[in-house]
């Protein structure tokens, strides 16, 4: 009896924290009509109709293009920040270089608004020529990416006992290799979880590919809101429901599939020799 009741508040739960996802969802197979008649969340007469509508590629709206855009600026963003991290993390954990100081600063950076940033950074990828491209737009994310990345891989660092670079050192390793050839193979769950993490932060990001793009480096995000303005005016809400079922399934889809391997990471102790 207890099970089922535990079972009963948990789907009670697990409803109501994805009751927008739901109603999103529902509503993208609902046509105009019904959407009018039968606000609910029953669909009476399901339909592709909006989902054909997002896929079909026109001089304003071309869907194709901010999904492209999203995955070549979250890998980019993703990659070069857990690349940056990674010796930086090494240099901190082993080294105490900046660890009271540079380590802080740089996380304490990311809970400021990111809006601040914004009049700067703009004027400086103007100068740059910057502007609504992939590149810029990448960096911009590599920055956002850094601070959980470096997080992640310091304490995975400190998990591993000093020994391991004695012994290296002692082989005639230098500093160099024994990052690469025997601390990152150790870290490679803390690794995937920051690029994990990482994707998904930058797929997400909505203010600075607002702000720095127009129309060749539009992220999925940003495109997204174009699709809600119907040619007659109004709103198109099942489209736009579609829009974003199709914008949200890739970091859900990763975040399923890599489930075990984030868990993994986060339960990862130190390595007893």
């Amino acid at each position: 009896m207890i099970n089922i009741l535990r079972w009963i508040v948990f789907a009670i739960a697990a409803v109501a924290m994805n009751f927008p996802i739901i109603v999103t969802l529902v509503t993208s197979f609902k046509s105009p009509r019904e959407l009018t008649a039968n606000p609910g969340l029953w669909v009476q007469a399901p339909t592709l109709e909006n989902y054909a509508a997002v896929f079909t590629v026109s001089d304003r709206l071309n869907i194709f293009l901010y999904l492209v855009n999203s995955l070549a600026v979250a890998a980019l963003g993703t990659l070069l920040a857990v690349a940056l991290a990674l010796p930086a993390a090494y240099a901190i954990a082993r080294g105490k270089v900046g660890e009271r100081t540079l380590l802080p600063l740089i996380v304490n950076l990311r809970a400021v608004p990111l809006v601040i940033f914004a009049i700067p950074l703009y004027m400086m990828f103007q100068w740059l020529s910057l502007l609504d491209t992939r590149l810029g737009l990448g960096l911009i994310l590599t920055i956002v990416n850094l601070p959980l990345a470096l997080v992640i891989l310091v304490n995975a660092i400190r998990d591993l006992p000093g020994e391991l670079d004695e012994a290296a050192l002692m082989d005639g390793a230098t500093r160099t290799q024994i990052l690469l050839r025997v601390i990152a193979p150790l870290c490679r769950p803390a690794i995937v979880t920051g690029l994990i993490f990482g994707f998904i932060t930058a797929w997400n990001e909505f203010l600075f590919g607002l702000m720095l793009t127009t129309s060749k480096a539009v992220p999925i995000t940003v495109g997204a809101s174009f699709f809600f303005a119907a040619s007659g005016g109004g709103v198109q809400w099942g489209v736009a429901s579609a829009v974003m079922i199709v914008g949200a399934l890739p970091p859900m889809l990763l975040g399923l599939f890599m489930y075990r391997q984030i868990s993994g990471s986060m339960t990862a102790g130190a390595v007893k020799g």
